[in-house]
């Protein structure tokens, strides 16, 4: 009994610490504003990445074409399909987020 009372009285003298926390609005939007502040840098950053996996797959189709392989296209379907998969990530990425 002893117990339960003694619970029942430290729940009731936390209860109003809890709520003088307030309901976290101040919290939420720095942490928006923080996570919104990266996304510029990455899209840029996914930009990049994107052009230079471009570079360096026309670089290997220029190699395979020049060598006569016949699997050229499969490759460089692989290495556009790549790029525009970035750029369209990078777009998408930045209208949600901004």
């Amino acid at each position: 009994m002893k117990k339960t009372i003694f619970f029942l009285s430290a729940i009731l003298i936390a209860t109003p610490h809890l709520y003088a926390q307030g309901n976290g609005i101040a919290g939420i939007t720095e942490a928006t504003d923080m996570v919104s502040s990266y996304f510029d840098p990455l899209t840029k950053l996914i930009l990049a990445i994107g052009a230079v996996v471009g570079l360096i797959g026309g670089i290997k189709v220029y190699n395979k074409f020049s060598a006569g392989d016949p699997d050229t296209a499969k490759v460089a379907s692989s290495w556009f399909g790549a790029c525009i998969f970035l750029i369209v990530a990078a777009t998408i990425l930045r209208s949600f987020f901004l």
